[in-house]
């Protein structure tokens, strides 16, 4: 039989890390449940869910009109202790001034500072309520705590909303920054001992590539009672844009790494959920045949995958034609 023509590739050694995936959770280092803190119907909605909001900003507003109608009437009530605060403040000087010509008594005196003391103190009092009132009024306007991105807003215009101490009741929206991100992972107990601050850490995406890399920069020093597993947490880098809040991802923990046999992709068959590959072989007549060598695999790395077990370094395994070939069909490499 003519010998086939093909590509080869040899078994090179390159570092591989050897790690473990897990399941993690992108979470927000800051994240805010916007609850009402007054009472009222929503008025407007400014936002919508995703939109990138600045610390400060209005989301809402809450019909403020009650809460205006009760600020009118302390400050009212502030001018009205204004003036009687003003005429004793008036009087007491007069009656001071009195009491130094010998014309009036010390009874008439120390009732004028009295009326004085008490006046100044209602006014102050009402001073602060009027501050208070004002205070209160900002509550109708719902602002960002910090500058994130709006989530949902289960909450419509008219919607009646109330602060209830306690309740569970869902937020008006969220706010999440995205750009302070970190990944909660939780690693086995028995493992907690092998992780090291420092740690390689990759977030590997649902095509099996690497969306970012960091390292581990958090170890809880207690184990979760219930999954049994420490805490683990890596920073995100503030360019991942990818991620969001709360979500799943596979976070792989790089333990070390140590030069192992890799080949390329292309190399790679499977049949019958066995992985092979062709390796071309001399025959001891001045040629070659493939022979088909069942391997092991780890992860891919690129374009190429490790190789566990089944080859050596040097195999040189074929990398073109691979569905015309049969175990012991001669071929001719060409490099």
């Amino acid at each position: 039989m003519q010998a086939m023509p093909v590509q080869v590739a040899p078994v090179t050694m390159n570092p591989v890390p050897q790690s473990d995936s897990y399941v993690s959770t992108i979470k927000s280092r800051r994240s805010a449940s916007i609850q009402p803190q007054v009472a009222g119907n929503i008025t407007r909605i400014l936002v919508k869910s995703g939109d990138a909001v600045r610390a400060g900003q209005v989301l809402m507003t809450i019909d403020p009109l009650q809460q205006m109608g009760s600020l009118a009437q302390a400050q009212g009530t502030e001018s009205q202790k204004s003036a009687v605060y003003d005429f004793n403040k008036v009087e007491v000087e007069r009656q001071r001034k009195l009491y130094a010509e010998g014309i009036t008594s010390k009874d008439a005196l120390d009732s004028a500072e009295q009326a004085f003391a008490n006046s100044r103190g209602d006014y102050n009092s009402s001073v602060g309520s009027t501050q208070a009132q004002k205070a209160q009024l900002a509550y109708y306007q719902i602002r960002a705590p910090f500058a994130g991105i709006v989530g949902d807003i289960p909450v419509h215009v008219g919607d009646f909303v109330q602060s209830i101490p306690g309740s569970s009741t869902p937020p008006l929206t969220t706010v999440d920054e995205i750009t302070e991100l970190e990944a909660y992972i939780y690693i086995p107990a028995e493992r907690a001992t092998q992780v090291r601050m420092g740690m390689p850490v990759e977030i590997v995406g649902d095509d099996g590539k690497v969306l970012v890399t960091s390292k581990v920069d958090f170890i809880s020093p207690q184990v979760d009672n219930g999954l049994q597993s420490v805490l683990v947490k890596a920073s995100i880098p503030h360019t991942a844009q990818t991620l969001r809040n709360l979500q799943l991802v596979k976070a792989r923990i790089v333990w070390s790494t140590s030069p192992t046999p890799t080949v390329p992709v292309l190399a790679v068959t499977r049949i019958g959920g066995q992985t092979f590959v062709y390796v071309a072989r001399e025959d001891g007549k001045g040629g070659y045949i493939c022979k088909q060598t069942p391997i092991m695999l780890g992860d891919t790395l690129g374009n190429n995958y490790p190789v566990l077990s089944g080859l050596a370094a040097g195999d040189k395994v074929i990398i073109s034609g691979i569905q015309f070939l049969a175990d012991g069909v001669p071929v001719k490499p060409l490099n």
